[in-house]
């Protein structure tokens, strides 16, 4: 019995960048400058396209009725940031897709500088936030 190995050359197989898993827990624990008391709960599941700077995603919540949605960047000291995508809608389940204008936005992303936040009447700076992780 033998064994025999074989090479590839790059050139004839180009790697395919495939979608990458992002997730967050949106909780109260979790808003920043500073928590709130809000005992709602919501879930972020996306997937990056990196060939087309597309972000696939679905938010779920229970618990509060927002007034406004949006993925941020984080671009202060404090841990938070501006709108950089708003969700297309407010009912649980909101399923949108976010298009990053260039690789720089998109490294934000990938290095964990991008989180989803309900906002509420109640709390208008946001309600629940969840970090988003790959």
């Amino acid at each position: 019995m033998g064994l025999s190995f074989t090479s590839c050359n790059k050139k004839d197989n180009p790697t395919v960048v495939g979608p990458n898993t992002y997730t967050a827990t949106i909780n109260a624990a979790s808003e920043k400058p500073t928590s709130t008391t809000s005992t709602a709960i919501g879930a972020f599941v996306g997937t990056l396209d990196e060939t087309t700077r597309t972000l696939s995603y679905t938010v779920t919540y229970s618990g509060l009725t927002p007034v406004a949605g949006h993925l941020h960047r984080v671009t202060m000291a404090n841990g938070t940031g501006p709108v950089v995508f708003g969700f297309p809608n407010l009912t649980s389940p909101i399923i949108g897709t976010a298009v990053f204008r260039n690789q720089v936005s998109m490294d934000s992303l990938k290095n964990g500088f991008y989180y989803a936040n309900l906002h509420t009447a109640t709390y208008p700076g946001g309600e629940i936030r969840g970090d988003i992780k790959k």
